[in-house]
């Protein structure tokens, strides 16, 4: 695998999602046994109890988590093939969805904006995860909620099972699937880098989040963390 996807350069990473943007949505389901469904379920309903009335989903892809959602969201991602995708499958679903082409580093979002950001695998790609997570927070009202969904490193008596697949299926199933073996081999590279539980928590209070916690999904695989921006304080 290169060393400038390893190192997660923007460009590296917009054209390999690109590239696999047509069988995106098939693999998900796939390598996941189709519990990336159920993941999203638990995102939306985190959100819904948020009650925002603007929610933006960062690293929208084809739009699976922006369309999970109850509440009015825009979707923002870099990747235009992706949009392209999020769109047709919105108009399928006969739903409005606001999209826009923008770098999850650089979001063309005034400060205190939204009242809750999502990003469902993605802060894993951030070619500078600390400026990116700042960034999210940015745009948050104060009071307003992040919520990421991410891959870990699964723990527990299932770990060794479960970290076989990740480590082993995802590059054989998408090379024959996409046809693109260094795609599929970046995911469980990327999930063996990145930092998840509490070293995670820690960033995301860096960045400015309060009440910061972490959430495992089936056995580690993957999980949800949720923090606060600070409600502005009172004279």
């Amino acid at each position: 695998m290169r060393r400038e996807l390893l190192s997660k350069q923007s460009s590296e990473i917009r054209t390999m999602f690109a590239r696999i943007a047509g069988r995106y949505d098939l693999l998900n389901r796939l390598l996941s046994l189709g519990r990336d469904v159920a993941w999203r379920r638990v995102v939306a309903r985190r959100v819904a109890a948020h009650e925002p009335a603007l929610v933006l989903d960062v690293c929208t892809g084809t739009g699976d988590l922006a369309l999970a959602l109850a509440a009015p969201v825009v979707g923002a991602d870099f990747c235009l093939p992706m949009l392209a995708l999020a769109r047709r499958k919105a108009g399928r679903r006969g739903r409005a969805l606001p999209l826009c082409a923008a770098d999850a580093l650089r979001l063309p979002f005034a400060d205190a904006t939204v009242d809750a950001v999502t990003v469902a695998f993605g802060v894993r790609n951030f070619e500078a995860l600390d400026a990116g997570l700042r960034e999210l927070v940015r745009v948050l009202r104060p009071g307003g909620a992040l919520l990421v969904l991410e891959f870990a490193r699964p723990r527990g008596p299932l770990a060794p099972a479960l970290g076989w697949w990740v480590r082993t299926v995802p590059p054989r199933l998408g090379r024959l699937l996409s046809g693109d073996l260094e795609a599929y081999s970046y995911l469980p590279a990327s999930v063996s880098t990145f930092p998840e539980g509490a070293a995670l928590c820690r960033s995301l209070e860096a960045a400015g989040l309060v009440e910061v916690g972490a959430r495992p999904l089936t056995g580690g695989v993957a999980a949800l963390y949720e923090g606060r921006r600070p409600p502005r304080e009172t004279p």
